[in-house]
């Protein structure tokens, strides 16, 4: 009864989320809160053993450092210089606009790099007289792709970074970088090819000449917050690299950092408007979502899906690795990436538990599938969303099947790349 109790409310949950017309925490919070209502466990117990208090910890760092960083116009500077650089050119600009897309991904996390890029690549493309399609496609794309390479470049890699305490911050880089540079390479190139016409075809050169008259020194704020928020993020990023090195948790190094930009910028902008700006609808998102999955741990359904798992790969490494990779990649496109990594992550501990040893060449093909895997469909990953809501706001509609269809071929294509380096490198 329990177990049929925690699917119902798991798959309603999952249906609600995918329909995305309820606040997504408000449904993760719901079904969590309906699983302790019907005493499948303890509130306590559902807080203290089934949340990932380092994960939330990590994420609410990294906004807070990042909140007050925007503060300094330094993202919107970096925007308008590469724009500026290319002389509003549409093909250069592309190009350099999924490069500053990818790399910030990488670095801030792709959630936090649409939210601030998007609106400033709006409202220039429109300036420029630009197709937005197109632009925004490949920020999407180059959003999760980016966003493979680093542990914090996505959640999915937060959550198998957190989970797994071997896999550092530097490990994470030498083991996807690689695959992700080619994968990049070769995604702009298909993009590319894809919207040579429309971009070569579209633009003023008397609106390019608007562009070339911004200075983009203008959107800087250089108070002492600015040198203190670029140190700190260097800083950051930095003890991110040497974590691992100096045993010192990445939930650590982030909370640290975050404290100490919250205490130097005190004087100039105040902790409460820092707060009033932090996605808490994310944060409490990812606490219900890892108390629906623990109740489906709670009730033996991990344990049972995990034993399936053994019987079709045969206890096979490899084959388990190149099944987890597809398996993440096709159902990560349709579904959003973080409840799927979220049921996975136990399944994968659990494996061990029947006698399958979890080898890195497993984690790393879910975190290929599911990173990848996100540019399926607009539904595929949080920040697909976040540059659909945004372009809505600004009276453009980016098509659901028309994003999918190339968007399918982008993860095909990567999926099989992913494939072949996981054969050469591990197998």
């Amino acid at each position: 009864m329990e177990a049929l109790l925690a699917i119902i409310v798991f798959v309603i949950s999952y249906i609600f989320l995918l329909q995305d017309k309820l606040n997504r925490a408000l449904v993760a919070l719901s079904g969590a809160a309906l699983l302790v209502l019907f005493g499948l466990f303890e509130l306590e117990e559902a807080l203290t053993t089934y949340v990932d208090w380092g994960t939330i910890i990590l994420l609410f760092s990294m906004m807070v450092i990042i909140t007050i960083t925007q503060r300094t116009g330094l993202f919107e500077y970096i925007a308008l210089m590469l724009m500026k650089r290319v002389n509003g050119k549409p093909i250069p600009l592309f190009i350099w606009a999924g490069i500053l897309t990818a790399v910030g991904s990488a670095f801030l996390d792709n959630v936090t790099t649409v939210l601030l890029f998007v609106p400033i690549l709006l409202h220039m493309i429109k300036r420029l007289n630009l197709p937005a399609f197109p632009f925004l496609v490949m920020v999407i794309i180059t959003s999760n792709v980016g966003g493979t390479a680093t542990m914090i470049g996505d959640p999915p890699n937060i959550m198998i970074g957190q989970a797994v305490e071997h896999l550092t911050f530097t490990s994470f880089i030498i083991n996807l970088g690689p695959i992700v540079l080619i994968i990049f390479a070769l995604t702009m190139l298909f993009l590319l090819l894809i919207f040579y016409k429309p971009l070569q075809l579209a633009g003023m050169e008397d609106q390019r000449e608007i562009l070339l008259h911004i200075n983009p020194n203008e959107v800087l704020k250089k108070t002492p917050l600015f040198y203190q928020s670029i140190t700190v993020l260097v800083a950051t990023i930095i003890g991110f690299t040497l974590h691992g090195f100096l045993h010192i948790e990445l939930t650590m190094v982030a909370t640290v950092a975050a404290l100490v930009l919250l205490l130097l910028s005190e004087k100039e902008v105040d902790c409460d408007q820092i707060f009033s700006k932090i996605e808490w609808t994310t944060l409490f998102f990812f606490v219900g979502l890892f108390v629906l999955v623990g109740g489906l741990e709670q009730v033996g359904i991990i344990d049972w899906i995990a034993v399936q798992f053994i019987e079709l790969t045969e206890g096979n490494v490899m084959t388990s690795s190149f099944v987890i990779l597809w398996s993440a990649g096709l159902l990560s496109g349709f579904v959003d990436n973080i409840p799927y990594v979220a049921s996975m992550i136990p399944v994968l501990f659990e494996l061990e538990e029947y006698g399958m040893v979890t080898t890195d060449s497993m984690w790393w093909a879910l975190a290929l599938g599911a990173c990848l895997g996100g540019n399926g469909s607009l539904l595929g990953a949080s920040a697909n969303v976040v540059v659909a809501g945004i372009a809505s706001t600004q009276g453009v509609k980016i098509n659901f099947v028309k994003f999918m269809g190339i968007g399918l071929l982008v993860v095909v294509g990567s999926l099989i790349l992913a494939t072949i380096y996981l054969q050469l490198r591990y197998f």
